[in-house]
């Protein structure tokens, strides 16, 4: 077996945070059951620009492969009963909502517990379910704003920056993936499930990590680095060669030893030079960089970096995405890996980064919206025909089209 394949996940999830969490353990082997609300065409996500048709988006394909997917609208009666059915089956509810919403649509621990009185309901929404903004949207770039990281991001003379990735929204969904497992593990050694209240704004805040321990505890006032410089040690940044940049590290005082006599400085690393120890290299850092800076703009930056790596000193490239990519660990890590597709044909995306063992996990497509409908039907809830029929015909599944009268009917009826 996979290493999740006893996990059913209902997943009420839309967008990129919470769909993110759940790819991860559906790559897993875990039962991942999207709903999607047909009376705004499922998951948004589906129509995100530019690379999308219909309702086919490469941006959905990243975050929902190796999912199922149902429509059903939990607004209806039929449609809550489908869903109350499936909670009675599964180990997991897992939604990304706004936080007041969970609350609202009957997805909590206290909502559900008369009927799996071990289910697991994991919310992952913008700013918590308590608190002064738990009835906000929550963005993965409002999240960067308010937590403090666009402040720390960029070049001293710049404005505030956001990353170039949504590190919010993902690191959002690992943590609430991490929570979704914790609470698997103890609702079935215990037989009893809970909520797990997860939010992007703990994340990104609680993220701060050290930087935020320094502050609370010794006043360090945190400011943007030139360069992307580490706020500590020295040296350990960007630097421009001749023709690209690259960064080189020593987070040990081993590796600065090392870089002086690459540079072409042993005594550097001397006893009674300036540069000689954390402290002083911080100290000194405007003096030292400079120096080094002079010195890395001589060269190429492959010109540069076999010297490096043969000393054994942290540094690399700083690649496009496209070299990123195509770089060889990339290829040798598996990371590239192919789905078929009905409209895109064969399609390359990312694999996960979770392993577990030997076992190279399996990638299926993101699913049709609705595609799923019948397996789940007649698979995990045991549904024949004709009440998969009736539940279609009372709306559980979306508006019921009207039924055309016949024309001999209609002319009849108006005579």
């Amino acid at each position: 077996m996979k290493p999740l394949e006893d996990i059913r996940i209902i997943a009420v999830e839309q967008y990129g945070a919470g769909p993110f969490g759940t790819v991860h353990l559906a790559d897993l082997g875990a039962e991942v059951i999207k709903i999607e609300d047909p009376n705004v065409g499922g998951d948004v996500g589906r129509y995100v620009p530019p690379y999308f048709d219909g309702e086919d988006s490469l941006f959905f394909e990243t975050f929902n492969r190796n999912k199922r997917s149902i429509s059903l609208d939990l607004t209806s009666e039929a449609g809550r009963e489908v869903f109350e059915e499936l909670v009675k089956v599964s180990d997991v509810v897992y939604s990304n909502l706004r936080g007041d919403v969970p609350a609202k649509m009957r997805l909590m621990y206290d909502d559900l517990k008369h009927l799996n009185p071990a289910i697991v309901c994991v919310s992952l929404t913008g700013f918590g379910m308590t608190g002064p903004r738990s009835k906000e949207p929550g963005y993965d770039y409002i999240l960067q704003g308010l937590a403090g990281w666009m402040e720390l991001t960029g070049e001293p003379e710049g404005p505030p920056t956001k990353s170039g990735l949504s590190l919010v929204d993902y690191s959002g969904g690992f943590v609430a993936a991490m929570s979704l497992l914790a609470g698997v593990h103890a609702a079935r050694r215990d037989g009893v499930g809970m909520d797990c209240d997860v939010s992007l704004y703990d994340t990104a805040v609680t993220m701060l990590a050290y930087l935020a321990t320094w502050k609370l505890n010794a006043g360090f006032e945190p400011v943007r680095t030139s360069h992307s410089a580490h706020p500590s040690l020295v040296p350990f940044q960007a630097f421009e060669a001749k023709d690209g940049w690259m960064v080189v590290g020593c987070a040990k005082e081993k590796f600065w030893q090392r870089l002086a006599k690459v540079v072409g400085h042993p005594e550097w690393a001397e006893q009674d030079s300036p540069f000689a120890s954390f402290s002083s290299r911080r100290e000194n850092q405007a003096e030292l960089i400079g120096l080094l800076e002079d010195i890395f703009r001589e060269r190429n930056v492959d010109d540069w970096l076999p010297e490096l790596y043969a000393a054994s000193i942290p540094c690399g490239p700083i690649n496009d995405v496209e070299a990123a990519l195509t770089d060889p660990h990339t290829a040798a890590r598996n990371l590239i890996v192919e789905t078929e597709h009905p409209h895109y044909g064969t399609l390359q995306q990312l694999g996960s980064p979770v392993r577990v063992g030997s076992e190279v996990p399996e990638y299926r497509r993101a699913p049709q919206r609705g595609e799923h409908l019948e397996e789940v039907a007649t698979e995990v809830l045991n549904l024949d025909a004709d009440a998969l029929e009736a539940l279609r015909s009372r709306g559980a599944f979306g508006a019921v089209a009207p039924v055309e009268p016949d024309t001999a009917e209609t002319e009849a009826a108006a005579r």
